[in-house]
């Protein structure tokens, strides 16, 4: 492995760990609170402070981090360009607003609860996966090509 990569590699893996740690901490790899979030008659705000603290961090980072020619690590960056809205991103977004609500995860908090040894956790990154492999197979009977 390419000394570059290895140290790509090193330090996605310090960020998603750091990023992991904050899940649990927060407690939303608890799917109680992620559904008694979309629940309006138990409704708990945790995630919405959590969201805030999110958004009110990168509202500061991203013009500071955008200053730079390119990230630290690479030699340009990858921001997509696209603005337009698509049957796919509007089926996509369906399909994962709903597997949030109904599972309590979505894919970062789920892969993290995996290594609790949770059932719910493995069921839900098992549909996930399941889930791409079907969409990747069908994609070209769909038409959802861009």
């Amino acid at each position: 492995m390419k000394p570059a990569l290895a140290k790509q590699n090193a330090v996605s893996f310090a960020v998603g760990f750091v990023f992991s740690i904050g899940l649990a901490v927060s407690g939303m790899t608890q799917p109680k609170k992620i559904i008694s979030f979309l629940n309006l008659s138990d409704w708990d705000h945790s995630l919405l402070l959590v969201m805030i603290g999110a958004v009110g961090i990168h509202i500061i980072a991203y013009p500071l981090v955008k200053k730079r020619a390119s990230p630290i690590l690479d030699t340009k960056w990858y921001i997509p360009k696209r603005e337009d809205v698509t049957a796919r991103l509007i089926l996509g977004s369906a399909l994962f607003g709903i597997g949030w609500g109904l599972g309590g995860f979505c894919p970062g908090p789920g892969v993290t609860s995996l290594a609790s040894g949770d059932l719910r956790a493995v069921l839900f990154v098992g549909a996930m996966l399941l889930g791409m492999i079907l969409f990747k197979k069908t994609e070209p009977y769909l038409k959802l090509r861009e």
